[in-house]
């Protein structure tokens, strides 16, 4: 067996190891949460040691992140070119995202903690949220574009302010989920907020100081 396959061999391994690793993280994190998850438990799931999946990833502040971008991935596996879709049917797959998270709280609190934390200069995970936001913006933005085109709307600063409305509502409603799962159903609420915005940018009520008078 030559150098080069024995090489091939061992990342072909590496790489399998280190998915089997993030599997188990997902289904410990997603039932224990962040705080609760062990890397014991996630090594006793893959049968190595702790240090085994230290050396993989390095620290469990890495592996959450990874975990976050493995889910990421698993997410749109079924999809049509491996992406979120675009257009107008973007903001349907956005409302059964939010239902498919109720299912994951978890990995919802991962998202959620990490999201918070990420705001600290130098955190590991900044530059992770920062593309997922800008990214998520870009494809929300595309996607109100899209659909004002069909419908014949052309408010260019409501589509800008509704493309980080909606992300932020999401995320918010998110956070009221997992301090209180029994106030809110977290797959309903985002779809009334998610229609709520969408119809905002479509047919636009009177501004809210017509109100005051």
């Amino acid at each position: 067996m030559t150098k080069e396959s024995t090489r091939t061999r061992r990342e072909t391994e590496r790489a399998r190891k280190r998915v089997d690793i993030l599997k188990a993280a997902v289904e410990t994190f997603g039932t224990k949460g962040s705080a609760n998850g062990t890397l014991a438990d996630i090594a006793q799931q893959v049968g190595m040691t702790h240090a085994g999946v230290l050396h993989h990833f390095g620290s469990k502040e890495n592996l959450l992140l990874e975990v976050l971008e493995y889910r990421d991935r698993t997410d749109v596996e079924g999809l049509a070119e491996k992406h979120i879709p675009g257009g107008p049917d973007l903001f349907l797959h956005l409302v059964r995202t939010a239902f498919l998270n109720a299912q994951r709280p978890g990995i919802v609190q991962v998202f959620t903690v990490l999201s918070a934390e990420s705001v600290t200069e130098g955190h590991p995970a900044r530059e992770y949220f920062e593309k997922r936001y800008q990214n998520l913006r870009d494809d929300v933005d595309a996607a109100f574009r899209a659909l004002c085109t069909q419908e014949g709307a052309t408010d260019e600063v409501a589509i800008e302010m509704a493309s980080a409305s909606i992300l932020a509502v999401m995320d918010g409603l998110q956070l009221q989920w997992l301090l209180d799962p029994k106030a809110i159903g977290l797959g309903e609420a985002s779809e009334f907020a998610i229609r709520s915005i969408v119809n905002g940018v479509l047919k636009p009520g009177p501004a809210l100081g017509a109100y005051k008078h």
